[in-house]
């Protein structure tokens, strides 16, 4: 069984641990994010087609494992900041490896959603939340470079597992593809978690970067509940814009190709806008920038909305929406710590991306349903602006540590 290093001083970690920390991370989250999350959307089609259920289903057993993801990380936080990550995420990965060989053997839904019920516990414990809280307690006051690192390359995770997902497919249909995808993921993260994250763990009250207050009584201050409900919000926008962006281009008169060059430009400018958050951090307060990202993506949002094209213009919008999603990431990665410090970033940052989670778990339905019930997508884009600039007022007066 593993075990956490417990000391009565701050966990200290050498260059050279806080390079492999920061290495294996990166490995590890790209990989985490390619099986258990970026694969769905490409073997989606085949399940239904080989399964005969229906695409509503198969995709609402993907949405429950983004709530029980959303769910089962308020407890992993507080595992987090008692125990460390590496027993953590490597019982994550542990887990991860027969939960999708229930989601590819599954005959009956019931064995499916079971199978997803099991993969969204364990994203809870080997995606960017338990990462992030890695970096942010060992990296101190460099762990913006280290957390834009990460997201740098988490964001490469589409790009690479999109077209590998699609050739296993092709060759060993959905079923083969995800026993192929759990035994890569297997060889990769479990040893790099279990050897790479080594590292000593305080414990939160022997950590000099405690909050003011007791962690609960932080939880249910105004300050922390105004700025939950704004990065609620907030995501609500963010997560649905990317679903609904190609339709809403289709009906400007862009081709399904065009479309797809602007969306996979997006997340181009998503990666380019990590790449400045570190000036951006140096150069706002807190409150600032969280104000200042928050508006500039109900800017860019609205104007997506509004504009009847050309696509020259469109493209530009696109790539603007997601430099606004790409900052997002990194706002609320950083938004306890720049706060209420770093001690109990775990729980605290459970909480605060429960419900972030379980809208972007259901926003792209919603914003769907919105669409067909107010008749086309302009629409939807200016009711999900409107949420942004909401946003933005309330994460302004939400104060700080």
């Amino acid at each position: 069984m593993l075990t956490s290093v417990t000391s009565t001083v701050p966990a200290a970690l050498s260059r050279a641990g806080l390079r492999r920390v920061l290495l294996v991370l990166c490995l590890t989250e790209i990989t985490s994010w390619g099986v258990l999350f970026y694969a769905f959307p490409v073997l989606a089609p085949g399940i239904t087609a080989d399964t005969g259920w229906s695409a509503t289903m198969v995709t609402a057993a993907f949405s429950l494992g983004q709530i029980v993801l959303a769910l089962a990380g308020i407890w992993v936080g507080r595992l987090l900041d008692r125990r460390g990550p590496r027993p953590v995420m490597t019982s994550g990965s542990v887990l991860a490896v027969p939960a999708l060989v229930l989601v590819a053997t599954a005959g009956s839904p019931h064995w499916f959603f079971a199978g997803w019920f099991l993969v969204g516990v364990a994203m809870s414990g080997t995606l960017y939340s338990p990462a992030f809280a890695a970096v942010t307690r060992w990296w101190g006051e460099r762990r913006v470079t280290a957390l834009t690192a990460i997201t740098l390359v988490g964001g490469l995770a589409s790009t690479v597992f999109g077209p590998l997902t699609a050739l296993l497919a092709g060759w060993l249909g959905w079923r083969g593809t995800y026993l192929v995808l759990a035994a890569g993921y297997a060889l990769i993260t479990i040893p790099l978690h279990a050897i790479g994250l080594r590292g000593g763990w305080s414990r939160p009250e022997a950590h000099p970067d405690q909050p003011p207050r007791p962690p609960g009584q932080v939880a249910r201050s105004r300050a922390f509940v105004l700025l939950t409900v704004a990065f609620t919000l907030a995501s609500f926008a963010i997560y649905g814009v990317v679903i609904i962006q190609i339709p809403l281009l289709l009906e400007r008169g862009l081709s399904t190709g065009l479309a797809a060059v602007a969306l996979g430009l997006g997340g181009a400018g998503q990666v380019c806008a990590r790449l400045g958050y570190g000036r951006l951090t140096a150069a706002t307060s807190v409150r600032g920038r969280t104000a200042l990202v928050l508006g500039a993506g109900a800017g860019s949002v609205a104007l997506m909305g509004v504009l009847p094209g050309p696509a020259a213009l469109l493209i530009i919008a696109a790539v603007l929406v997601g430099m606004s999603r790409g900052v997002f990431t990194l706002l609320h990665a950083t938004a306890v710590t720049e706060r209420w410090g770093a001690a109990y970033y775990g729980r605290l940052n459970g909480l605060l991306l429960a419900p972030i989670n379980i809208v972007a778990a259901v926003a792209p339905w919603a914003c769907t349903a919105l669409a067909e019930m107010l008749g086309g997508y302009p629409a939807v884009f200016a009711i999900l602006a409107g949420f942004t600039a909401l946003a933005a007022v309330l994460a302004s007066v939400s104060g700080t540590r």
